[in-house]
């Protein structure tokens, strides 16, 4: 227990620059003190101390504004950043060095028995208020833009944001080379809106030259004629 406080403050350090000291952590950060719960509720849950483990998981939720249920799976190098507001349902699987910011929700969408909650894969970033509800996997090494909504499965190495979530950006897994593979959609439709307005304003300016090339050629024609009726009548 001593060397998994050890791991879990070692975290702290790498992931948040604004903690100071060892103390700091212990005495102020909530995300630190939820898994500290958690990992009591769980050993407890496991071992099918099915109440208690959720009344100590139920302290850690009143202590911490962060709920995990003791039923949850938690890999190794897990973060919670500020924390408050996040929620983590009874089948969710997270893996190893994910990282989890305030209001996150890690939900269901059913309420029969099994799997209903999302699986996270190694190295996942999740940010402030993203809601990930139903049984579905987050690859690894994938983003969870703020505020997102995502509703079906990610594929690994993603950025996903919006509402429903949709992937904007993958990246290449080899040699450390970061490729966009898929353009954000919405920036694709107003390029291509642009685009329309160009060939529009390109058409409407053939036809004002057309325009006023037959309005000349008519007033052409017309002072001919005027002249020659003038001429005609000897003025």
């Amino acid at each position: 227990m001593f060397d998994t406080l050890k791991q879990d403050i070692k975290i702290v350090f790498e992931r948040d620059p604004a903690a100071r000291s060892a103390i700091e952590i212990i005495l102020c950060y909530p995300g630190f003190h939820a898994l500290f719960f958690y990992r009591i509720s769980h050993w407890l849950w496991r071992k099918e101390l099915f109440l208690l483990g959720r009344f100590v998981s139920h302290l850690g939720r009143f202590f911490t504004g962060i709920e995990i249920h003791p039923g949850a799976t938690i890999g190794k190098g897990f973060f919670i950043d500020h924390g408050m507001g996040v929620v983590i349902g009874e089948t969710s699987e997270i893996g190893d060095n994910v990282t989890l910011y305030h209001g996150v929700t890690l939900g269901g969408t059913s309420w029969q028995k099994g799997k209903r909650h999302p699986t996270l894969e190694e190295n996942v970033v999740v940010g402030a208020g993203a809601k990930i509800l139903g049984p579905f996997k987050v690859g690894r090494n994938s983003i969870i833009g703020a505020g997102s909504v995502v509703v079906k499965e990610v594929p690994p190495y993603s950025t996903v944001i919006g509402i429903p979530g949709r992937v904007v950006q993958r990246v290449g897994e080899t040699g450390g080379v970061y490729q966009q593979l898929q353009a954000d959609p919405e920036a694709k439709a107003i390029s291509c809106l642009y685009e329309q307005i160009r060939v529009l304003e390109d058409r409407l300016q053939v036809i004002e030259k057309e325009y006023h090339g037959q309005a000349g050629t008519k007033g052409e024609e017309k002072g001919a004629a005027c002249k020659d009726i003038m001429e005609g009548s000897g003025i």
